[in-house]
């Protein structure tokens, strides 16, 4: 299954398709302009960050991939080769609900496998001044996310989403990426946003916004599909309880590096492979793992 659309930064056009994957084979980006080269999409092959995430190996790269992976690990796939023509993951429409479509699209199977997860036991914290994120224990997966800016149209937003396949896509998975206007020219200086626009992104001006709102917090829902979208860099789905405050592209990644070394505060524990309904610590999980 495939789509096409525009890089965000680059203004070029990307075609993107979805392939699938065998079990413990992972989130892969295959490169098809350089003969196939592939770049998994592990925080070891983290890349850059400049105001998106980007991974990256000897021969190439891949940006803007955190909307994208956000999709993959919300609606549970966990093996799928990723096929594109061009260094960069197509912006759509700002949001991660195209991709959303696009694997329902695609379809999906289990595979003879059980599915693992990364289960927090403790606290695991990280702050640059300002800028927290730090994951508890819990039974469940879930965000608590707060923002805050100098703008009279943007002071603070907070929520908390207990992530499941339903919630994201029905509360976080149609949150476009904003920016301000005031920041636009700045941007397309150093070479960045050319592919932006008001079909792809929410523009805040000095007085309003540009585009109507889908949500009237779209702006810290959108902050928790980039951190899904980061975190799932680690690897594996996370039951935990992620906590951040204006954290970004940069302190996410960092965070997921943090939270591998951290191995003494989190387990690895598998779901059965054939159960009609099995739960695990009370948090109900898939049968095996999924791929497109």
């Amino acid at each position: 299954m495939s789509c096409a659309g525009i890089g965000v930064h680059s203004g070029n056009k990307v075609t993107l398709s979805l392939k699938p994957a065998p079990p413990d084979f992972g989130i892969r980006f295959r490169r098809t302009d350089l003969d196939g080269f592939e770049i998994p999409a592990t925080i070891g092959h983290l890349s850059q960050i400049k105001y998106a995430t980007a991974l990256g190996g000897e021969r190439g790269s891949v940006e803007t991939v955190e909307h994208l992976l956000a999709a993959l690990v919300s609606v549970g796939v966990d093996n799928a080769i990723v096929e594109l023509n061009y260094p960069e993951v197509p912006i759509m429409d700002g949001s991660a609900a195209p991709f959303v479509y696009l694997i329902h699209e695609a379809g999906v199977k289990r595979l003879p496998a059980a599915r693992r997860y990364l289960k927090v036991v403790r606290p695991i914290a990280l702050s640059r001044g300002d800028k927290r994120i730090a994951l508890f224990p819990s039974d469940h997966f879930k965000v608590t996310y707060s923002i805050s800016y100098d703008h009279p149209l943007l002071r603070h937003q907070s929520r908390t989403v207990r992530v499941t396949e339903e919630s994201f896509i029905e509360d976080i998975a149609p949150a476009r990426t904003f920016t301000f206007l005031k920041d636009v020219e700045k941007l397309r200086q150093d070479g960045l946003a050319l592919g932006g626009s008001l079909d792809n992104a929410v523009v805040v001006g000095e007085t309003g916004v540009l585009n109507a709102l889908r949500f009237e917090d779209e702006f810290v829902r959108h902050k928790i599909l980039d951190a899904i979208g980061d975190l799932a860099l680690v690897g594996y789905p996370v039951i935990g309880h992620l906590v951040a405050h204006r954290a970004g592209h940069g302190l996410h990644t960092a965070f997921a590096a943090k939270v591998l070394e951290a191995t003494d505060c989190w387990r690895l524990v598998d779901s059965p492979v054939e159960a009609t309904e099995p739960a695990m610590d009370g948090v109900a999980v898939p049968q095996a793992i999924k791929a497109i």
